[in-house]
């Protein structure tokens, strides 16, 4: 397996992780594409941004439904 490879199938894995971790997993894909689209109009310099990443930053520091204390990605 390349390194690009590798590279891109980690990247898969991560973001799948999250997915999870958002308790989406058995959303519908449509619904989530949607989703994602609205969010990439998000400028990273508005208000908006700020605001969501701060509630995704708070959420991977707090513990899964399991109990477990899980960090994506290193973040």
């Amino acid at each position: 397996m390349t390194a690009d490879r590798k590279h891109r199938t980690r990247e898969k894995i991560l973001l799948g992780g999250i997915v999870v971790r958002a308790g989406l997993s058995k959303a519908d894909r449509a619904f989530l594409l949607g989703g994602f689209l609205e969010l990439a109009k998000i400028t990273p310099s508005s208000s908006e941004y700020r605001r969501m990443r701060e509630i995704g930053e708070e959420a991977f520091k707090t513990r899964t439904v399991d109990g477990e204390s899980r960090r994506i990605g290193g973040n």
